[in-house]
């Protein structure tokens, strides 16, 4: 039954996505804030979030699930590289262990949240599966709702698509009863998607061409394990499971400094390593040699080397070019070559959306969050009780949801104790003038990312005004560093916010 703002459904903590963050954030909160109610609102009517989406050919991790889990629950399977399947597996496995499912509200879409500094509360609205509006109010507001579109993927205009007369596919709305077998397919795309699709599809298609138009750096590893999976055999899977995200973690952080610091050397590894895996087979040097530096955009992941035997068996393709226009039996490249296709998957990539895309107002007053600063990465200046989850981009997306869970209970700790009921980013104004701005996600230029910049929130130069990713930052940042810190301002309703404190 349909409620109204008046009557609306009151939690103390309202989580809105079950995902891979969504579940994580409810465990971290259930072991660390004991007294604080939540509920869990799912705009899906499965637990997922994107390994429920998703259901393409080969659909996988693309890092290694011993930093993609959780740090509370190890990862026991063989394969560290992981198909989807095994995911949404391992995050339905830890909501029913936690007794999470009977919290979360499935089919409810986040359309609005409106705070109220006088009722220290968000006031949500929300969509139902059948179109009604449900309201609900909570003291602090958890969005988990990932980053990109549900709703629609990343689809640039190609001249004559409409002439194309065979399937147009995009992999974010999978048909289920697509046969690809002896079909001839391409995929456009260069991104972690189509270097997925290209191996898996070749097993039954007669042939799969990639049509990028550049080159993407490409990393091969094993998808097994084997020191990890020793290790578990020897010891608790608990402590194996420490040990090797201690490892990798490290090995992440030293591989991606090194990208900073020396790109040429590292750019000149990776090309070496494809050109052993393809041999002459293929040009390298025009299809696997990017024109930018490595972690400039992401790493491609290549399990078991399954792109290259793919290449190696003529069955798969790459060729590197622009599309000049669709006509009814395939593309045409810039340079004029006709690539055949029964079938066209556009791995275009995603298309990002800020917080589900709800609206957001404090007061009354709509937030425009390319107005503000990014508090920690987590947190927006001057919109009070809101953090939004965001991974890393350049490691495991999993590593800084779960810093981000515990540091919510910090804070909600630490309101509990002093009986605060709200919490508010404040930025000095003198130094909102003067600190240099930069972009949320700064020296990254995927175009993916690049398109959502300009609507999120700045980071500046000083501390916390800044988004660091980079994992051992982070763990100081969210572990060690004090929660009352001058930045971020505690009040209740019938205290007035102490004076700011002059950042230096």
């Amino acid at each position: 039954m349909n409620n109204t703002p008046e009557t609306a459904i009151h939690t103390d903590v309202m989580i809105v996505g079950a995902g891979l963050s969504g579940i994580g954030a409810a465990v971290h909160l259930q072991k660390n804030c004991p007294n604080r109610d939540y509920l869990i609102i799912e705009r899906r009517d499965a637990i997922g979030g994107t390994w429920d989406l998703f259901k393409y050919p080969g659909i996988r991790s693309d890092s290694d699930m011993h930093t993609l889990g959780y740090n509370f629950k190890p990862w026991r399977a063989e394969k560290a590289i992981a198909d989807g399947p095994a995911i949404w597996d391992y995050v339905n496995e830890t909501a029913d262990e936690h007794g999470i499912r009977d919290r979360i509200r499935f089919g409810h879409k986040l359309m609005a949240s409106s705070w109220s500094t006088e009722s220290a509360s968000w006031l949500l609205t929300v969509e139902t599966g059948n179109g009604e509006m449900q309201y609900f109010s909570c003291n602090f507001l958890l969005m988990c709702a990932g980053y990109y579109n549900y709703d629609a993927g990343h689809q640039p205009e190609f001249q004559g698509r409409d002439d194309f007369q065979g399937t147009w596919v995009h992999p974010q709305f999978w048909p289920e009863d697509l046969d690809y077998s002896g079909k001839k397919v391409v995929v456009i795309g260069s991104g972690a998607t189509a270097m997925t699709l290209v191996p898996n599809m070749t097993q039954r298609a007669e042939k799969v061409t990639m049509v990028q138009r550049s080159p993407t750096y490409v990393v091969s590893r094993p998808s097994v394990d084997r020191v990890a999976n020793f290790l578990r055999a020897i010891m608790p899977s608990s402590w194996a499971y420490d040990l090797v995200r201690l490892r990798n973690t490290l090995w992440q952080q030293l591989i991606y400094n090194q990208t900073r610091t020396n790109p040429d050397r590292v750019a000149q590894t990776l090309i070496e390593d494809v050109e052993k895996a393809v041999g002459d087979i293929v040009d390298v040097k025009k299809h696997f040699t990017p024109t930018y530096n490595p972690w400039d955009q992401r790493l491609c992941l290549v399990p078991d080397d399954d792109l290259f035997a793919a290449l190696r068996t003529g069955k798969a393709e790459v060729v590197t070019d622009t599309i000049s226009h669709i006509d009814a039996t395939g593309l045409v490249t810039g340079s004029g070559e006709h690539v055949d296709a029964d079938i066209i998957v556009s791995a275009t990539g995603i298309e990002l959306l800020n917080l589900g895309g709800a609206d957001f107002t404090v007061d009354g007053k709509p937030v425009n969050f390319a107005d503000e600063w990014t508090y920690k990465g987590v947190m927006c200046s001057n919109l009070p009780n809101m953090v939004q989850t965001f991974g890393y981009i350049n490691a495991s997306w999993t590593l800084r949801a779960d810093l981000t869970a515990e540091w919510v209970c910090r804070v909600l700790n630490h309101m509990e104790e002093f009986g605060f009921e709200q919490a508010t980013p404040r930025i000095p104004d003198l130094l909102a003038k003067t600190m240099e701005k930069r972009y949320w996600i700064h020296d990254f230029s995927a175009g993916y990312m690049q398109r959502m910049m300009p609507k999120l929130p700045r980071q500046g130069t000083q501390m916390p005004w800044v988004n660091p990713q980079n994992y051992r930052k982070d763990k100081k940042m969210f572990r060690d560093s004090a929660i009352s810190d001058g930045a971020l301002i505690f009040t209740s309703r019938h205290t007035a916010e102490e004076p700011l404190k002059h950042a230096s």
